[in-house]
């Protein structure tokens, strides 16, 4: 089975005449927020809540949030959560603003065109705003990546996390690179060529998937890595293979697994 991964980049994304429309639109769901790069803390839903409690851990899962509201979701920080944390944003890790995801409609997902003005005005009134996004209008469960943006703020990129898109005891694949890449899968699932923003969901029949990855770069082919990822039957579980140079990635010596970078997030359905 394979798609396009349906990624919404709201500090760009939401045309002001349907801004307002998808604002008036309510949704109901649990929200995963991640940071594509270092840790982000004093995050809210809401304008009003000072103590910023939602923590976006780094290419990781922290504890979801029941969210009932706007299918504009309106995220604000108010400080660092009562801890100091430097952020740091490395040139790779602003790459990936660059690369060409394929976002793609769906039913009744309103509009995505791209102007950046929607949030930069709502700041003007409430400095505290960093990111919109647009939430898929029937979903029970989302991850939010939060990768940094200009003067503070984050783009938001969702994945659609319903179980109807994700089932336990399944492997989904996203290739957020800026390249192509290729993967072999164990348990009949073959080899996939996969293009930035490709999504892939393969089977798992004995609770793991091995896989062979390589990537394209100058129209040469390299084989990074041979590895394996459990995949429990209870969980849903999905690979995201990226660019970046962020610390989350560097051992103790400071040297990286490879040129392409690969995370793995897991979770019990609740």
């Amino acid at each position: 089975m394979k798609s396009k991964l349906f990624l919404t980049a709201l500090f760009g994304a939401v045309c002001s005449g349907s801004l307002v429309a998808q604002d008036e639109d309510r949704v109901s769901m649990k929200i995963d927020v991640v940071a594509w790069g270092d840790e982000i803390r004093g995050l809210s839903f809401k304008s009003a809540d000072k103590e910023g409690k939602i923590v976006a851990r780094a290419f990781r899962y922290s504890e979801p949030v029941n969210y009932n509201g706007p299918r504009i979701l309106k995220i604000h920080k108010s400080g660092n959560g009562g801890e100091t944390v430097e952020r740091t944003v490395t040139e790779e890790d602003k790459e990936h603003e660059s690369v060409p995801l394929q976002i793609v409609r769906e039913k009744n997902d309103g509009d995505d065109s791209p102007v950046p003005e929607a949030l930069a005005k709502l700041r003007e009134e409430d400095p505290t705003l960093v990111s919109l996004v647009a939430l898929p209008a029937s979903a029970r469960r989302v991850t939010v990546l939060l990768a940094p943006a200009a003067e503070g703020t984050y783009k938001g990129y969702v994945i659609n996390d319903d179980p109807s898109k994700l089932p336990v005891g399944r492997l989904r694949v996203h290739n957020l690179s800026p390249h192509t890449i290729a993967m072999q899968f164990s348990g009949g699932a073959g080899q996939k060529t996969m293009k930035s923003g490709d999504t892939v969901l393969v089977p798992a029949p004995q609770g793991q998937v091995a896989y062979r990855l390589a990537y394209e770069q100058g129209g040469e082919w390299t084989v990074q890595e041979n590895n394996m990822i459990p995949v429990m039957p209870d969980e849903q579980t999905q690979m995201i293979v990226l660019r970046s140079d962020n610390q989350f990635f560097l051992s103790s010596d400071g040297a990286s697994g490879g040129y392409l970078q690969t995370v793995t997030l897991s979770r019990r359905l609740e």
